[in-house]
This record gives C-alpha cells, sequence and structure tokens, in this order.
C-alpha cells in the first residue's frame, strides 16, 4: 500500500506532534518509536506506558444465534465465557491454519465484542460471514469508528483508577467492565494486552481519541507514562512468546504445531476440528519454539533454521535483541525431535551458522 492510501487513526496528528517516527503499518500510519525502542520497553516493564492501537478491529455479534456463530468459527469453547470475561482464540481456516488469531469478548448471552488484527479486519469479516449467511447472528462491523489505547505496566491499573469509578485495581486478567472513563461515557476497559507487564486496554469513540488520550497521559504522568510505539510492542511481546499474526501464526500453521493446543477445545465442533483433532492425536511433525542465541547475533524473521549436521529444519518466525533480558531470543518451527528443551539449533546468519538452543516460554519473567 503506497503512503499516499495509507490510514490515520483519530491519534496520527498527536504523535506526529510528539515527534514520534512514523511507519506503515498493516495499512496505517503507525508510531513506531518516540523516544527509543529500549527506553519506552523498559518504561513499560518497570513503569506504565500508552501505545495508540486503534488500527485493531472490532466486530459487534448479537442476538439469539450470536453463539452459535462464534461456536462454530472460533477453536476456544466459547461457553465457558461468563458475562465481563475475555477469551483468547483462533480462526481455523479449513486446511489445517488460522485465518487470524483474536479476542472474543462476552457482556451478555446475546451480545459479544470480537477483536481481531488490523492486517486481517476485512478478510475475518468476509470469513465470518460466509458461515453467517446460514446461521443469522447479528454482526456489526464497527473498526473504523473506534479508537483503541493499550495503557500496559505494573502501575497502569492504579494510574487508570483516577480516571473512572470501575474498580480497575481489583480485574482479574481477562476480565472486562463497561462504564465511564475519563467523563465519557460507554467505554469498554479490559484487563487484557500484548506486553504480558499487566494494565488495560481502552475501547471508545473516534471522536473522544484526544480527550481520552491526554486524560490517559495527565492521570500516569506522576507514575512516569510515557507514549510507547509498536517497535516496543513487538519486543515486549516477543519475551513473553506471545504469536505474531503474519509472522508465527499463519494460514498455513496450525494451532496445534504453534503451541496454540490450549485455545483448541474439541468439547464442541467447530471448522476443521475433527483434522487438527486426528493432528493432535498423531503428533505433529514441527513445532514452534523459542530459543535464545549462544554466539553472537541477532535471529530476524525469515532466517533460516539448521542442525547440527547443517541441514536446513526451519526458518525463524520472529526474532530480536532483548532489552530485558540482554541477550538474543527468537521464535521458529523446527521438527519435533529438535523441538525439546536443551535442543541445539543453528541460526543461519549472513552464511554463519550460529548456535542457539530450545527454551520454555515466556523467555521473561517478573519477579
Amino acid at each position: 500500500m503506497s503512503e499516499m492510501n495509507l490510514k490515520n487513526t483519530a491519534l496520527s496528528a498527536v504523535h506526529t506532534n510528539l515527534g514520534a517516527k512514523m511507519v506503515p503499518f498493516a495499512g496505517y500510519n503507525m508510531p513506531v518509536q518516540y523516544k527509543g525502542l529500549v527506553e519506552e520497553h523498559h518504561c513499560v516493564r518497570q513503569a506504565l506506558g500508552v501505545f495508540d492501537v486503534s488500527h485493531m478491529g472490532e466486530f459487534w455479534v448479537k442476538g439469539p444465534k450470536a453463539l452459535q456463530l462464534i461456536q462454530q468459527v472460533t477453536s476456544n469453547d466459547v461457553t465457558k465465557l461468563f458475562d465481563g470475561k475475555v477469551q483468547y482464540s483462533c480462526l481455523p481456516n479449513l486446511d489445517g491454519g488460522i485465518v487470524d488469531d483474536l479476542l472474543v469478548y462476552r457482556f451478555g448471552e446475546e451480545e459479544y465484542f470480537l477483536v481481531v488484527n488490523a492486517s486481517n479486519i476485512d478478510k475475518d469479516w468476509n470469513w465470518i460471514q460466509k458461515f453467517n449467511a446460514n446461521i443469522g447472528a447479528e454482526m456489526t462491523n464497527v473498526s473504523e469508528g473506534m479508537s483503541l489505547l493499550a495503557v500496559q505496566g505494573p502501575l497502569a491499573l492504579k494510574a487508570m483508577q483516577k480516571l473512572t469509578d470501575m474498580n480497575l485495581v481489583d480485574m482479574e486478567y481477562y476480565t472486562v467492565q463497561r462504564g465511564t472513563f475519563a467523563g465519557k461515557s460507554d467505554v469498554i476497559v479490559s484487563t487484557t494486552g500484548y506486553t504480558g507487564a499487566g494494565g488495560c486496554e481502552i475501547y471508545f469513540k473516534n471522536e473522544d481519541a484526544e480527550h481520552l488520550w491526554n486524560a490517559v497521559m495527565e492521570a500516569g504522568a506522576e507514575f512516569g507514562i510515557q507514549p510507547i510505539g509498536l517497535g516496543a510492542r513487538d519486543t515486549l511481546r516477543l519475551e513473553m512468546g506471545f504469536c505474531l499474526y503474519g509472522n508465527d501464526i499463519d494460514d498455513t500453521t496450525s494451532p496445534i504445531e504453534a503451541g496454540l493446543g490450549w485455545i483448541t477445545k474439541f468439547a464442541h465442533p467447530f471448522n476443521n476440528s475433527e483434522a487438527l483433532k486426528a493432528q493432535k492425536d498423531a503428533g505433529v511433525t514441527r513445532k514452534l519454539v523459542g530459543f535464545e542465541m549462544i554466539d553472537k547475533g541477532i535471529p530476524r524473521h525469515d532466517y533460516e533454521i539448521a542442525d547440527a549436521n547443517g541441514n536446513i529444519v526451519g526458518k525463524v518466525t520472529s526474532g530480536t535483541q532483548s532489552p530485558s533480558l540482554g541477550k538474543a531470543i527468537g521464535l521458529g518451527y523446527v521438527p519435533t525431535s529438535l523441538a525439546t528443551l536443551g535442543s541445539e539449533i543453528f541460526i543461519v546468519v549472513r552464511g554463519k551458522h550460529l548456535k542457539a538452543v530450545v527454551v520454555g516460554l515466556p523467555f521473561y519473567k517478573s519477579a
């Protein structure tokens, strides 16, 4: 997509005025960093930061057929949700891969909210609608009219509590409330995020974006809040081993291979569930693993992975220098025989085979 066709969020001008470095991401003009990736990363791990992630997609699914539709198109068990509970899930395709990963929010027996990845909004909408044609749930795509701030870090809920009479500080992980926030009504606040640092995500109307941004920055000022770009969002999520769609999971990777068996519940039938169940029972031939570099070098997306004999056996899906750990880490698919903890693998960096070791996830564990 050319820069001429990039979409802006309701806060793009705010980021530019703050001196953010703006880059194209998922069809949007987005801030990749402000003061610098490493400083922003540590700010979230140690205190709190705010991300504009308004490029994400949001769908309402309502009515008496809502549950039936979501149970068919998602891999997790939606019947386990109760009002105010959030669930991580994925949309399996019919070929063993993943259309997208997403969050499912339950607000009522007939009221659900789906949050999907920015690059997949149209793809996901069309995919779900294809199955809804025979079911008839009420679906509304509200992505264009909604903004989303992720306020992340150990001090995030304490700071945001100043802006609402909703009880945020006692909210359990992966729960949601809807109420008045910073003087604006009908705001959704959930204890979700993509950093592993705690905090919340705040959904609201575009017209309230600048007001909410300013209120969040003011409430967080005494705790050291900073605006954070997508660069630190990526290093934070990778330290937790969280999958990024398009890198670690895609239309060709199964949730079983990707280590997402925990969101793949076979108690109910869903799209391609029989084939995925058979795959789980038979065992997969490759797995997504985390690894740390032993030799000096930084793994990058699409670098080749070799075994001890020099044979190319897989590819790096995500990699970075971890600011929290001070070492290079990555994710990649390897044959099952090399997926056990402690297995030696080699990352091919500019023609050199650099030693790495398979480790458990998450890479970063908070004290």
